[in-house]
């Protein structure tokens, strides 16, 4: 968004900016009553890894310091984007309070295998969280909440979370004939998401009991801002937000503009490669951590954080 023409206005949503930032740190767990626990840090320089299987993909989980219990997040990979495309953002959002599980899901779609993100990933993930919970030696062991597992996808994998948050098993995402998604999903943020119906126009989500956001970069070139701004519609329920980053391309949220193996983005992105992976991190974090009842992070998703992001543009409902 641009710069605000009302000074006093820009001022209040900076301090309270600030506070919000003061206060993820050093709140107490049980300020945020059973629902998410506050995080151990904002910065990847605070969150560990390893190296696990979940079924039976390679996987990276990164965790944030403490011995608070925290959600799990599954990333949904997009097609043929290696997993380690999304070190930094993973890390960021683990910061913010999530054991962030990134792991590499290849099969074959048709005649094509490759790295292919699926909907029953999901279903798999949550039987993880609970097994790993108490698996001896796992670094994060005792401290998973199984019970609240969140959502994290891009491009080919949001789609395949957007079916799944609508109990949908869409081709190729899904290979029926059924899908339901697990009851421990809360909620979800997808980037450069689009559900493309057959002869055009978009697939409408019921996600009633699933917070939605889109995060979708202002100069997607191979998931349009249309197409995206469409998808956001065709959510069924509140809470769910739209929110633009300026100056973005469909991998501003990777490492690199060209992760090995990728469809490049013809549409060049202007906003600076770690600038666009800490933005759509921060919002991605915060969203889901206001989908679990932070009411800090609330206040920053659907008050004041647009007010003091120059480089988004935010709508939502609550």
């Amino acid at each position: 968004m641009a710069p605000s023409t009302r000074p006093a206005h820009r001022l209040r949503a900076v301090l309270a900016a600030v506070a919000l930032a003061a206060g993820a740190v050093t709140a107490p767990t049980a300020a945020l009553a059973d629902d998410v626990a506050a995080p151990a840090a904002t910065s990847p320089g605070w969150v560990g890894r390893y190296e696990t299987r979940i079924g039976d993909d390679p996987a990276t989980v990164y965790y944030p310091a403490g011995r608070q219990s925290v959600p799990v997040a599954l990333l949904l990979q997009g097609a043929n984007v290696p997993g380690a495309s999304y070190d930094r953002f993973a890390g960021i959002v683990a910061g913010f309070g999530f054991a962030v599980a990134v792991p590499d899901h290849r099969r074959a779609v048709g005649p094509v295998s490759g790295l292919f993100p699926e909907q029953l990933q999901i279903n798999t993930a949550a039987a993880w969280a609970e097994a790993e919970n108490s698996r001896e030696g796992s670094p994060v062991a005792g401290r998973l909440d199984a019970g609240r597992l969140v959502l994290l996808g891009h491009s080919f994998g949001a789609a395949a979370g957007l079916f799944a948050v609508g109990n949908t098993c869409t081709v190729p995402f899904c290979s029926g004939p059924v899908y339901r998604r697990p009851a421990s999903l809360r909620a979800a943020v997808f980037h450069g998401a689009g559900t493309a119906a057959p002869g055009g126009g978009t697939v409408p989500i019921d996600n009633t009991g699933v917070p939605v956001a889109l995060v979708q970069g202002g100069l997607d070139g191979i998931n349009p801002p249309t197409t995206a701004r469409a998808t956001y519609d065709g959510l069924g329920a509140a809470p769910k937000a739209f929110v633009t980053l300026t100056g973005a391309n469909h991998y501003g949220l990777t490492g690199t503009q060209s992760p090995p193996g990728a469809l490049p983005d013809p549409s060049p992105q202007t906003l600076p490669q770690d600038k666009s992976i800490d933005a759509t991190a921060r919002w991605s974090a915060l969203f889901l951590r206001a989908s679990l009842g932070d009411p800090l992070a609330a206040a920053y998703v659907y008050g004041f954080g647009d007010a003091s992001d120059d480089d988004v543009t935010v709508i939502s409902q609550r």
